[in-house]
Order: structure tokens, then sequence, then C-alpha cells
């Protein structure tokens, strides 16, 4: 029996199983059977190739984030990519006009988002399907998800349900938190199980289904600490380790072909916005501002930080944009983003906005900023810095680096005069 077969008679020996506390153990067991397989498909099909079949979907991260369009075939997303970042994409009545991953620019409130339009997925691409292996491998490595879906077609095709199925099934998991599970693998000592609140989602015995799972995935030693009331699913997605939470919005296009009580009840869904590419309803060209393109900032968590030196006005023309989905949007995400000496030196912030009690507010390295905050940098002094346990070894590497490029060029310059 291949992969596929098991699969589905797992599939279907849940769907005919009873939820209830009696049998939580047992579907605990199925699910955790069920991610395995999942996980031996994905990498059954990802590892026989060469890497041909991913050819014209690696892309050069750019920018300050990163967001993948997901959709159905002819739902508009070459055209959405087109206004949002000016990108040329082919565009026809037909379906799969896009066949690679085609990258674009977007530029708002200072920032440079990354745009990447790929090709339709289908029903059951989460194994392989239509080339949906590459594009949901594209989609892991977004910052955050854009799916687009057809208003016209909703009704009654449940795209948006079938979408997220899909990427459920390869562990991406939609504006979801990882769970707070502390899970730490060991060589001895057998599995201990604990929590600091009542467990009320894993039936009655926790601990037992905990282990059967572990089981299953041939881990007989580990320390498990479960500081909220998790599900099967988000126990089974921390023995696991490989999924991945981003955020998604949902981009409802085409809303001049319905009427405006079904505008209204799409409208009302979680993390959704209505509009039309054709009618510009929501969507502008790439130089304006519109509905769509704070929904992104918004999701991606952008913020804009002005930097200023001591005794000059801040530099407004270029801010520094930091991700809250990246490396988050603290002082020291700052200083990593600008310099690394400035986070070997760093003495304290000055900070002057949003997050600062008063300004100027001085700041550790830690504190939180808000967007348009201005921060200025204060490094630490000669004495300071000698007073530093590395002080010593930081000198010498300084110093090896300056001899090291003298003497090449001294070796240069020797071999031109012989030359």
């Amino acid at each position: 029996m291949g992969v596929m077969e098991k699969i589905k008679e797992i599939e279907a020996e849940m769907a005919r199983t009873q939820k209830n506390k009696a049998t939580n153990y047992h579907l605990g067991t199925l699910k955790a059977k069920l991610a395995k397989l999942r996980n031996e498909l994905l990498i059954e099909q990802g590892g026989g190739g060469s890497g041909g079949p991913s050819e014209g979907f690696d892309v050069a991260r750019l920018g300050d984030a990163r967001v993948a369009l997901i959709g159905f075939p002819s739902v508009g997303k070459s055209t959405l990519q087109c206004k949002l970042t000016g990108t040329e994409s082919e565009a026809a009545a037909y379906e799969f006009t896009t066949l690679t991953c085609i990258p674009g620019t977007m530029h708002y409130k200072g920032s440079k988002v990354q745009v990447l339009d790929l090709p339709g997925i289908i029903e059951g691409a989460a194994h392989g399907k239509g080339r949906g292996r590459e594009v949901i491998a594209c989609a892991r490595n977004a910052d955050a998800i854009l799916i687009v879906l057809d208003a016209g077609k909703e009704g009654l095709n449940r795209h948006r349900e079938i979408l997220e199925t899909e990427l459920e099934t390869v562990g991406i998991r939609l504006n979801q938190r990882p769970p707070d599970v502390t899970f730490n693998k060991k060589s001895t000592g057998g599995v201990r199980f604990s929590s600091t609140v009542p467990l009320t989602k894993l039936g009655p015995d926790p601990e037992k289904l905990a282990i059967q799972i572990m089981r299953e995935y041939k881990i007989s030693s580990a320390d498990l600490l479960a500081r909220e009331d998790i599900t099967v699913d988000q126990l089974v997605d921390v023995i696991v380790g490989n999924r991945v939470y981003k955020p998604a919005c949902y981009f409802y296009n085409k809303i001049d072909t319905i009427t405006i009580e079904e505008v209204d009840q799409l409208a009302r869904m979680p993390h959704s916005l209505v509009g039309s590419v054709h009618k510009r309803f929501n969507v502008g060209e790439p130089d304006e501002e519109d509905a769509l393109k704070a929904m992104i900032w918004r999701y991606l968590g952008l913020t804009r930080i002005y930097t200023k030196r001591k005794g000059q006005h801040p530099d407004l023309a270029e801010p520094v944009v930091l991700s809250a989905v990246r490396k988050g949007t603290t002082v020291l995400s700052l200083c990593q983003n600008i310099s690394t000496q400035m986070l070997r030196d760093f003495n304290f912030a000055m900070v002057w906005g949003k997050s600062a009690k008063h300004n100027p507010q001085r700041c550790g390295i830690n504190h939180p900023l808000e967007d348009e905050d201005v921060v200025q940098i204060v490094t630490k002094t000669n004495s300071q810095q000698r007073q530093d346990k590395n002080y010593q070894a930081m000198v010498q590497g300084f110093s090896d680096k300056y001899h090291k490029k003298k003497a090449e060029a001294r070796k240069k310059k020797q071999g031109k005069l012989r030359g």
C-alpha cells in the first residue's frame, strides 16, 4: 500500500469516528500518523529530482518584506500585482497564464515590499498537482500570504476553505501563533510531561496521549512543558517541529459581478477585504495609497524608524523599516539592521515618539518601538569600551586585520613592479 492510500485510509477512519472524550486518544494517534505520512509524501516528492522542477521559482529576497499571492487560476493575481508594483505580468482570459514566479516591488510609506505572483494552484496542490509543491514552497518562504479569491465563484466552490486546507496540509498555519510549549529531545531519561495550566482538550490522560504521539515519531526521551491549554493538532505541530506560522489576508476580487448583499457577507469574513482591480475598488495605481496596501502593511507589522545624530535633525527622507515578522521592532532590531558594530558598542538609545513615555526617553536595547519613532543611538565611550572583558581580543582582531590588509597591498605593489 502506497503513502497516498494510507493517507486516504486514515482520513476515512477519522471521518467515521465519533468525536468525544472516549475517542480523543484514538483520534490523536490517527492525527499523528496522518501528519507523519504527509511529511513522508512531501520528502518523497521533493527528493527525487535534481532541482529542475523548481526552475523559475528561485527568487532572491529583496526589500523589507515579502508577500506571496496565492489563489486559483484566473482570479486576477497578475493584474493585481501590476496594480501594486507596476510590474508587467502576462494576463489573459484563459487559465494558467502565469507559469513561473514573477517578482515585483511595492513602494508604500517609504518601504519596499517584494510581491511574488505565483501560478494558480488547484485542489490537491499539497500533493504536487499543477506544480503546487513549488508554489507552496515559495509561500513558506514569504513573510505573509495574500490569498486572492474570485468573489463571483466563492459562494459555490468554497475556494477559501480549499486553499486553507492545502496550506495546512504542508504545515503552514495561517493567522495563528506558535503554541506556548517547550519541547526538548533527549538521548536518555524517558518522557517527562508537565503543564502549568489544566489541559482540557487532550482527553482524560494528556500524558498518555503525548507519549503515544511521540512513539509514532520514534521519540522515547524528551521533556515537554505546556503553558497553555493546547489541542491535539497543536501538540502534533510542536512534536513535528517543522510548522511555519504566517500572517494571511484575503482579497475578494471582482465584486462588481455580485450583489451588494453578497459583498456585505464577504466583507464581514475575518481577515478579508473586498474590491475590484478592474473597477479600482480598494485597489489603486502603484504610486497611490489604497486599502489593500494598508492591509498588507498592517499584516506585515512594518514600522518606520527615523534615525538622528547628536545635535542634528532626524533624517526623515529615508526611514529604517523594521518588520515584526522578521527580526522584530525593538532597538536591538534597529541596531542589527544598521550595523553590527553599532550593536557591539551600544550604550543606550534616546527615543522620541509614541513608544516613549516622555520626549526624549532613555531606553535600553530591548525597548519596543512604534511607527515613526525617532531614535538616537549613543555608543560606549573609550573608557567604557576598555572595561569590556572582550576589549583586548577586539583590539587584537582589528590589529591583525590592519596588518593583513597592509601586507596584501605591499605584495600587490611588488607584483606590479616585477611585471
